[in-house]
């Protein structure tokens, strides 16, 4: 009897079992056929990108800053707004204390514009305490680079105007005067008085075209159409040609008279008399003169004491040289009596 109830229980709790199992097999069946139906019905939202979560994270954060994060996230950019192109920056200037540039002038050279009132009276540029450093004859050894030398410690910018020839003779300093962020022009190929009754109008072209081919092949680089006529002469012929070439004409405010010093203190001296005087202007000077070299220290000194501020003039496009000039030049330079060698390599003291 017992045994008949033990077996009949038993059968029982089997069969509960088996009918158990069977429902949660078919429910789980159902869900799994179902899923696909529920995932048509609503397509999944898509991911946030990198720069939507930080815009939801700091609504302050601008466009760019979206850009760059996106960029930055290894994620295509190319629906994403160009990156700005870093802005270059000014050289550091050792010199806290420095004369340095108090602006610069883009000149527009079209026509021959003419400045300086010692002959050009219609363009005044600059305000009350404004100089233009400008420099004649160079380039010339020791004395170029000592003027380079000065200017660069006061963090400080000139014009220099090169004779041709000189410009044949010592290209590296031409180039170093490039190097250091300074303008340059031309003064002719051999220092020529263009005003002269024997010169004649071709004479004075050549002159001319002949001393900015000798920068610009010195250089490896065209140079700022400007020109200042050597001795200040301005023949009308040779002006009507130079703006017929758009090139601008230089004379001057004020001459430091360096070719006549006897010695450095004098041309600070007359430099400082005449500026104070005027308050402004253009001054003259020649980097081909020592004295020059050695009084440039004292004067950026007292410019700077005066309360006076440094312009720089550059100009809105080079100059277009003259092929035949150019050519020339090259072909006068390659002459076999026209040795590139160093005068140690050709000549050696072998016995004294």
């Amino acid at each position: 009897m017992r045994s008949n109830a033990l077996g009949l229980m038993l059968g029982s709790v089997v069969a509960a079992i088996m009918i158990a199992g069977g429902w949660f097999f078919a429910t789980s069946l159902r869900a799994d056929q179902a899923a696909p139906q529920a995932m048509a019905a609503k397509p999944a939202s898509p991911q946030p990108s990198s720069s939507t979560k930080l815009a939801s994270a700091d609504s302050n954060l601008t466009k760019d800053d979206l850009d760059i994060t996106g960029s930055l996230s290894g994620k295509s950019t190319a629906q994403l707004a160009p990156l700005p192109l870093p802005v270059p920056q000014k050289s550091a200037c050792a010199n806290p204390d420095a004369l340095g540039v108090a602006r610069v002038v883009e000149i527009d050279t079209s026509g021959g514009p003419g400045f300086g009132f010692e002959h050009f009276k219609q363009l005044d540029f600059l305000t009350d305490k404004e100089v233009v450093l400008t420099f004649d004859d160079g380039p010339w050894p020791g004395n170029t680079p000592a003027v380079l030398k000065a200017l660069d410690d006061e963090c400080t910018k000139a014009l220099f105007f090169p004779i041709g020839k000189h410009a044949t003779y010592h290209p590296e300093i031409l180039r170093q005067v490039l190097a250091q962020g300074h303008t340059i022009g031309a003064h002719t190929w051999s220092h020529a008085n263009l005003n002269s009754k024997k010169m004649t109008e071709q004479q004075a072209k050549d002159e001319v075209e002949k001393g900015f081919s000798a920068v610009k092949l010195a250089l490896g680089a065209a140079p700022s159409p400007f020109f200042r006529f050597p001795q200040l002469q301005h023949g009308p012929a040779a002006m009507a040609y130079l703006g017929s070439r758009n090139v601008a004409m230089f004379s001057c405010d004020l001459d430091s008279f360096d070719f006549r010093a006897k010695d450095a203190a004098q041309i600070v001296n007359t430099v400082m008399t005449k500026l104070d005087k005027q308050g402004k202007g253009i001054i003259l000077m020649h980097d081909f003169q020592k004295h020059t070299a050695e009084a440039l220290p004292t004067l950026l000194g007292r410019l700077k004491a005066g309360g006076y501020k440094v312009v720089q003039m550059r100009a809105k496009a080079p100059l277009q040289t003259l092929a035949e000039y150019d050519e020339g030049l090259v072909k006068d330079m390659k002459l076999p009596t026209v040795s590139a060698r160093a005068l140690s390599n050709v000549v050696q003291t072998v016995a004294q």
